[in-house]
């Protein structure tokens, strides 16, 4: 691959319908070659967002927030301030066009993120996500939910740092509801969004390739 690998961190709250129309934009000029493949750092205001197999019965609650259709894959989850966004424009030529590839890809650079911190996560195929084990218990911490457009991939992670756990009452999230979902700081308050970045980067440079910082998205000329 000539391709280069651009890294964006946003450091204000991201509108999501926002967010998602410049991915569209940008991987179809990913995959036409007139920009590079991204890593987009971010945050969104408080919404749930409902994936292409998401159930109408699964958001529990007349929602205070907003409620968007999504087409990555999955149910409903919520996003906000506190859980750590990572939207992945890659093309999956890097991996041979093998999606699972892609996912186990991602997969192993967020059990050594954790790792870092000596927490010990780990994916589970038939409940999707990563998951932590606490008392005996199982509960979800993140989630990876993924579209592929001519082999280029959209939207990506969402961990949970330290997000405002209540909205996670109002769905069932990912359609999983005899199971909990956690957060970082509920078993180390010390762990901040730019540590979990920190990390995460490091991982991500150790499995696919260095990045590229850039210090702007210029999100007006996609809207």
């Amino acid at each position: 691959m000539t391709k280069k690998i651009e890294l964006y961190k946003s450091n204000s709250l991201i509108d999501y319908q926002v967010a998602t129309r410049y991915m569209e934009s940008r991987a179809d000029s990913i995959h036409k070659g007139d920009e590079n493949e991204l890593i987009w750092l971010l945050e969104h205001p408080p919404i749930y967002t409902a994936g292409s197999s998401a159930k109408k019965e699964e958001l529990l609650i007349e929602s205070e927030i907003p409620v968007y259709q999504t087409p990555r894959g999955g149910k409903f989850t919520y996003h906000g301030p506190g859980q750590r966004i990572i939207y992945v424009m890659l093309d999956l030529r890097r991996f041979n066009k093998d999606i699972r590839l892609f996912i186990e890809t991602l997969e192993d650079i967020l059990i050594n993120t954790m790792d870092a911190f000596d927490i010990e996560v780990y994916p589970k195929r038939e409940r999707i996500g990563l998951w932590i084990k606490k008392n005996k218990e199982e509960e979800k911490i993140g989630a990876i939910g993924l579209k592929v457009k001519k082999w280029i991939s959209l939207h990506g992670i969402a961990i949970n740092i330290n997000p405002d756990m209540q909205y996670f009452d109002g769905i069932i999230p990912c359609g999983i509801s005899e199971f909990g979902v956690t957060c970082l700081n509920n078993i180390d308050p010390n762990i901040s969004l730019n540590r979990f970045d920190q990390k995460f980067l490091e991982n991500f440079e150790l499995k696919i390739e260095k990045l590229i910082t850039i210090d702007n998205l210029i999100l007006s000329e996609r809207i």
